[in-house]
């Protein structure tokens, strides 16, 4: 099973490197917002599959990198932005911080749920008061910067260029995300998710561990909406919402609760559901939404979970018949 997810894994990257040159430009487009995704999908999965809190309001520090990085780009910051990525890190992991030192004091399980959904809304009430945000419209027609590297420069208003550097950006993020999970911090988050009484009675401070996992979730969904600003050249409050919040809720129920790799799996599977029902005029999210359903029946672990568990039938099946 571990070669299989491997090669899944290595496959998966050669398409999404080889994709400018073997698909039309228009599944290229959504090859690269599919990673924007999946970064914002990961920076979710943190809280729920790995500290067991859910965030219904997680859009808010999506936006917090995206309109950080629109208006860089659309107002011409004397800035490279190279830096812009980490900055929105800085930002929304600082706003994350606020959030969780108030909510988590105060409130727990739905209730935390909840407070999350109502300040993503808040967010959104203040956008749309913002002349400098664009109001209700958003800010649009975002130019795409020329990176100066030192040696060389990088012109994202090259097609291929910004799509190399969302892809680059996306998977070294992803890579820090694994890298927080498998280390020491991840598996103390697991423990409080099992059992947050027997981790405070052996010395885990719960609190500061909640606060933690919700700040960094926070910066790494700030970098995701950072890509969408050069990428999609317009942010609006649609991508703050409760709906932009959900994405990655049914991106993690598709591709299979508690597992890393899950989140990535749901949004491929969204990715396609949407695409190839594009056509559907006005029943496309009726499609979507029913193919969600028969999944979370079927399957209630999703897609890996599913196959995880016909893998150890299958197993040992082969062990009772040598």
């Amino acid at each position: 099973m571990k070669l299989a997810g491997h090669l899944a894994l290595a496959v998966l990257l050669a398409v999404f490197l080889l994709a400018p040159f073997i698909v039309h430009p228009g599944l290229v487009f959504i090859a690269g917002f599919a990673m924007i995704q999946i970064v914002f999908a990961l920076s979710w999965n943190i809280l729920f599959s790995y500290a067991g809190l859910v965030s219904f309001g997680h859009a808010a520090f999506f936006g917090i990198g995206a309109y950080l990085s629109a208006a860089a780009l659309r107002y011409g910051w004397n800035v490279s932005f190279l830096l812009i990525p980490p900055a929105s890190f800085a930002l929304g992991a600082f706003a994350a911080f606020l959030v969780a030192i108030v909510v988590l004091r105060r409130a727990n399980g739905i209730q935390f749920s909840v407070l999350t959904l109502a300040l993503s809304q808040l967010v959104v009430v203040l956008i749309g008061y913002s002349p400098y945000l664009g109001h209700d419209e958003g800010i649009s027609a975002i130019p795409r910067p020329v990176i100066n590297l030192g040696i060389a420069t990088l012109n994202l208003a090259n097609p291929l260029a910004n799509y190399y550097f969302v892809i680059g950006v996306g998977l070294v993020t992803i890579l820090l995300i694994w890298l927080v999970v498998h280390g020491p911090l991840g598996r103390t988050m697991q423990a409080v998710r099992i059992d947050p009484e027997r981790a405070a009675f052996v010395g885990i401070d719960v609190w500061r561990l909640r606060v933690a996992s919700f700040t960094l979730s926070g910066g790494f969904a700030a970098v995701g909406g950072s890509l969408l600003a050069p990428w999609a050249q317009i942010v609006h409050p649609d991508y703050v919402n409760w709906l932009a919040s959900a994405q990655p809720i049914f991106a993690t129920l598709l591709g299979g609760v508690g597992h890393f790799w899950g989140p990535v799996v749901g949004v491929l599977g969204l990715a396609g559901l949407n695409y190839f029902t594009r056509t559907f005029v006005g029943i496309s999210e009726i499609v979507v939404g029913a193919s969600l359903l028969v999944v979370v029946l079927v399957a209630p672990q999703g897609i890996l979970g599913a196959l995880r568990k016909a893998a150890r039938k299958r197993k040992a099946a082969a062990g009772a018949h040598p």
